[in-house]
């Protein structure tokens, strides 16, 4: 099923320019696009996974699919099930923190949302330009010590409220509290990007006090060095419907140095064997042209349509297969020929390099479990170490 091609479809080439050529890179030979020269040179840490096909094929659900493994609201998302099997390492930080760039996605803030988790779970959004943590700072004329005053007051209140009902929504409820008040410390040491060294930056492409992809990379590093068990880093403006040869190299150019020097920078930290990086989408896109007028025939306008039947993903480190690409599809790259990986088995995958069963990790809710993989899920060993 297509979203938007209505007429017959077009296959649609790419245009008669290096840049849209593949090359094989690194000691395992892996092809990937010169629109990605940085990325090029990290090949053997990569590993591809070219048959990922999901249900859904428009944004807000296949998102939401992707992420809690249901396509409507009310589950929790993937970074929400991994801090409530894994814990926090740092108790002055989120165990779960999202940066985003541009617009937020279709499915909101359900995309990283605890569902039917307790709250402590939710992950929090972090901004690289202006407030980090939006009401976490204190208003003018509020000193340090007037909030911890408030918010021990107001953990006695919410104690009393406990011991009165025993409802486990007030515990979190006094941690989230307890939290914010840490986090009114150890945030603003962790988002000044400003301190790392001018190499640092030249490697990113870093530019501190703007809100970017290559800040909020630099920022996962180092929230990852500080202990935060999930990160997750959204970027908007691949839809491209149209316009696909001139917006997609612009796109790429934005990710390209940025993603590599973050992988990069955690191997040479030692960092990446323990840190799983996932580069993912809610879907692919079609290799027909979708014109202007919807019907493919406006070549100089065209873009790609959604496609839910098979798309390339790509991991790198935390016990993954560098250097290695699972899964064929037919020679179109339409559909799957070989070795089909569904999203409940990617995520299965993913939580297992995390070291969670994703069988055993469930939780009670309206009378019965509930779990990431829903009923589904298989660990694809292919992509392991």
């Amino acid at each position: 099923r297509l979203s938007f091609i209505r007429e017959q479809p077009n296959l649609l080439g790419t245009p008669k320019d290096e840049r849209f050529s593949f090359k094989k890179c690194g000691e395992s030979g892996t092809e990937i696009s010169n629109l990605l020269p940085n990325l090029q040179g990290m090949a053997d840490e990569m590993c591809f996974i070219k048959t990922l096909h999901t249900e859904q094929f428009n944004h807000a659900p296949a998102q939401m699919f992707a992420l809690t493994g249901f396509e409507r609201f009310g589950r929790p998302s993937i970074g929400s099930w991994t801090s409530y099997g894994l814990g926090s390492e740092n108790q002055n930080l989120p165990g779960f923190v999202v940066l985003i760039t541009g617009q937020v996605l279709g499915a909101g803030n359900s995309a990283f949302g605890s569902g039917f988790l307790p709250t402590i779970h939710q992950g929090v959004e972090f901004r690289s330009k202006g407030d980090p943590v939006l009401y976490l700072s204190n208003p003018d004329g509020v000193s340090h010590l007037d909030r911890k005053l408030v918010v021990d007051a107001v953990k006695d209140l919410n104690q009393v409220a406990l011991d009165d009902v025993g409802d486990p929504e007030i515990a979190t409820r006094i941690s989230q509290y307890e939290m914010a008040y840490r986090m009114q410390t150890s945030v603003p040491e962790l988002m000044d990007i400003e301190s790392e060294p001018k190499h640092i930056h030249e490697m990113y492409g870093t530019k501190p006090g703007e809100s970017s992809f290559a800040n909020n990379c630099l920022l996962a590093r180092r929230l990852v060095e500080r202990g935060v068990r999930f990160v997750q880093l959204f970027d908007q403006g691949w839809d491209h419907h149209g316009g696909v040869f001139d917006n997609l190299p612009k796109k790429a150019k934005q990710v390209d140095q940025p993603i590599a020097a973050l992988l990069k920078d955690l191997k040479e930290r030692g960092l990446l064997e323990d840190t799983l990086v996932v580069w993912n989408s809610e879907f692919g896109r079609t290799p027909m042209a979708q014109g202007a007028s919807g019907d493919g025939s406006e070549i100089s306008k065209a873009g790609r349509d959604h496609h839910k039947e098979a798309y390339t993903v790509w991991m790198a480190g935390g016990g993954t297969k560098g250097g290695h690409v699972y899964g064929e599809t037919d020679e179109l790259g339409y559909g799957i020929a070989k070795d089909p990986v569904h999203v409940h088995d990617f995520n299965a995958t993913v939580l297992h390099l995390l070291g969670i069963d994703h069988e055993r990790l469930t939780f009670r809710y309206q009378g019965r479990q509930f779990r990431l993989t829903d009923v589904h899920g298989e660990v694809k060993k292919g992509v392991l170490a």
